[in-house]
């Protein structure tokens, strides 16, 4: 069978999600405590990531089965929120370390929220700047980045750092160098899995969160599906818990 196939894919795919389930338990139960204590605290958990970092962002902010009190910041809120034109925008402003501070003012941050960032390179200038702003301001950070990635390339932020330095918890995507897992004959590679294995840890982290708050007698702040009978209801109910704190639908 050539090593360029679904089925090839499919084997890379589920060995890597395995490692890092098995790898990345203990960072899961530290980000889950980080954030049940915001959540208890009345914080809000803001998700940010740039590139196809974003799907990342999105599976923790605003979905069926997650926790409403969920914020997704994204590079395009500088011209939802921010006034500024559409041209703004483009794959050059994730390099941007100026970006993070426009972002955090723009976004509805209070002092007990937390923060997940993701990026797998985690050396572009707009990541590495958020993140030190988040540790700078006193927020909980929980970063998901892929090591093997990071540990190949320079910081390209001015400070040399890289979002694995600056978190409070660190959790590995997994994901080789470049990305992609399957090499081609003449060279680079198709296949990209860290999307895949991003998804994993922000759900894994939610069930870890959600079982602690169960375990302790609390109901948590969970999403039903919209597309069910009585869930715009129920998720109504509890968004008006954090009003004018959660975006949605941008």
């Amino acid at each position: 069978m050539s090593e360029l196939s679904a089925e090839s894919y499919l084997r890379v795919a589920v060995s890597t999600m395995e490692r890092v389930a098995a790898g990345q338990r203990a960072g899961v139960d530290r980000a889950a405590e980080l954030i049940v204590a915001a959540v208890r605290a009345g914080g809000v958990v803001h998700a940010f990531g740039s590139g196809h970092s974003e799907a990342f962002a999105m599976e923790v902010a605003g979905r069926a089965g997650g926790l409403v009190p969920t914020n997704r910041i994204a590079l395009r809120d500088l011209v939802l929120f921010g006034g500024e034109p559409p041209s703004v925008l483009g794959p050059m402003l994730e390099r941007d370390p100026s970006v993070a501070h426009r972002l955090y003012a723009l976004a509805p941050v209070q002092p007990a929220d937390v923060f997940v960032l993701a990026s797998n390179s985690g050396v572009n200038g707009s990541i590495v700047e958020f993140a030190t702003l988040v540790k700078e301001r006193g927020h909980g950070l929980v970063a998901v980045t892929s090591l093997a990635h990071s540990a190949g390339v320079d910081s390209r932020h001015p400070s040399g750092r890289k979002l694995a330095d600056i978190a409070d918890v660190v959790l590995d995507n997994g994901a080789p160098y470049g990305d992609a897992t399957l090499p081609l004959p003449g060279g680079g590679a198709v296949g990209a899995i860290s999307s895949i294995t991003a998804a994993l840890l922000a759900q894994q982290v939610v069930a870890e969160v959600v079982r602690r708050m169960v375990d302790a007698g609390e109901v948590p702040p969970v999403y039903l599906s919209a597309n069910i009978p009585g869930g715009d209801e129920h998720n109504h109910a509890l968004e008006a818990r954090y009003a004018g704190r959660i975006r949605r639908g941008a």
